[in-house]
């Protein structure tokens, strides 16, 4: 336990005196709010085709990869709430600690939670865009009960704003992602496997330029080993408060 305690000293440390802090994350920041990874024990493509959001799959059987969808993001997630995670992320945002998030989840938790620069590497599910005029709509302004939900615009067939398998990462997203990590000294990994390409090298980029890795999953990543300089094998709920508390006893 005295390592422990020295490993988030160390840790709090590092936050503390960062110029330039950002933030990381995956699923696993959100599991404890109740959203399951996708990949994975318990992950949702054990029970869901992963086809559904197939763009090709998408495009040839609408009405089928809707049905599925609606399951999946819109009624397993809308109850889902901020955890102590995310909530601490932001409160060290509004205390001008920490410079900015890059997720590469859908869930708009770190918004929810009063996260104000949060680069969405991967869309987001709260918007839906349509196929045919390219507008896009918030999630609750469009009848999602529709087989099919259409465009209030144009009648055209809508797409959850995030990012289909088969589809390109939304060029703002990844430009400003990648200004965040070439910016950072300091970077908290959350939750994330660190396979899932191009995301997966916003660390490493941040590492390159000679910057300190604060991981936090509980399994190990493909950095764990490779470019993490502080591993905390634990829930992000109950280790990211605690490096709170650690680093306000610094001031």
């Amino acid at each position: 336990m005295e390592a422990k305690k020295t490993q988030i000293e160390r840790a709090a440390e590092a936050i503390k005196n960062a110029k330039f802090l950002t933030a990381f994350t995956g699923a696993g920041i959100s599991v404890e709010s109740g959203i399951p990874p996708f990949r994975g024990q318990g992950g949702l493509w054990n029970k869901y085709d992963p086809r559904m959001i197939e763009i090709s799959f998408f495009q040839e059987n609408p009405e089928q990869s809707w049905s599925e969808i609606k399951k999946i993001f819109y009624s397993s997630m809308k109850s889902a709430k901020p955890n102590p995670a995310h909530l601490t992320l932001a409160e060290w945002e509004k205390q001008g600690l920490l410079k900015g998030i890059i997720t590469q989840n859908i869930d708009n938790l770190h918004q929810e939670a009063g996260s104000k620069t949060v680069y969405e590497f991967h869309g987001t599910v709260n918007y839906l865009v349509c196929t045919v005029c390219g507008k896009r709509f918030f999630h609750t302004d469009v009848d999602l009960n529709q087989d099919m939900p259409s465009c209030p615009e144009c009648r055209g067939l809508l797409k959850p704003d995030f990012v289909f398998y088969g589809e390109g990462i939304p060029r703002g997203a990844y430009d400003n992602s990648l200004k965040l990590a070439s910016k950072s000294d300091v970077m908290i990994v959350v939750g994330t496997s660190g396979e899932v390409m191009p995301a997966c090298h916003m660390p490493v980029i941040v590492k390159q330029n000679g910057g300190t890795i604060i991981e936090i999953n509980t399994l190990p990543s493909t950095y764990t080993e490779s470019i993490s300089d502080f591993y905390f094998e634990m829930k992000a709920g109950e280790i990211l408060p605690a490096l709170a508390e650690a680093v306000k006893k610094l001031n």
